[in-house]
């Protein structure tokens, strides 16, 4: 579990699956997403396909972030645990919750938690480059634009570039 001021991080469970299948299911705001869920079923097989044990190369662990005032889940963490020393994140908000700092928060959260207590040496994010919100999201964080590959992703019926991002332990 990974707590900020204003969040907690944990491991998804099967009853966040309506409050998940709110803010995923919207294929307008989630446009960029590889995973728009169109049923709550859906959801709940996403659930429970998620590792048991967190930091497990070659895995993806979902955490939620709950606001602490409340209780609420607003979104979600993608962590791919890429090998020992490298990951992937990735982060979903529900639209009512953007523009308030919760992404960043999330994020640096999880970038602490990776860094000091996990050691990682290195995190990447993905992003397709039409998707502007998450690129300033990255570089807020101090990531950097490490490649730009030409249609190098079958997404939703059509070729799209693909933008790689990442930040080092010793720039963090």
């Amino acid at each position: 579990m990974i707590k900020t001021k204003r969040l907690t991080l944990r491991p998804i469970e099967r009853a966040d699956s309506k409050s998940v299948f709110s803010y995923r299911s919207d294929s307008n705001h989630n446009q960029y997403q590889g995973w728009v869920p169109e049923s709550l079923d859906e959801v709940e097989s996403f659930i429970a396909k998620n590792p048991k044990e967190f930091n497990l190369p070659e895995t993806w662990f979902q955490l939620v972030i709950v606001l602490n005032d409340s209780n609420e889940v607003i979104g979600d963490v993608g962590i791919h645990f890429i090998d020992e020393d490298q990951c992937e994140v990735g982060v979903t908000l529900d639209k009512q919750f953007l523009g308030k700092g919760f992404a960043t928060e999330s994020l640096s959260g999880v970038f602490d938690y990776l860094f000091r207590d996990l050691t990682k040496h290195r995190i990447t994010g993905s992003v397709d480059p039409r998707n502007e919100a998450s690129i300033q999201l990255l570089e807020r964080l101090g990531m950097r634009r490490e490649a730009h590959f030409k249609k190098s992703l079958w997404f939703k019926g059509e070729w799209v570039d693909d933008v790689v991002y990442a930040i080092l332990k010793t720039e963090w």
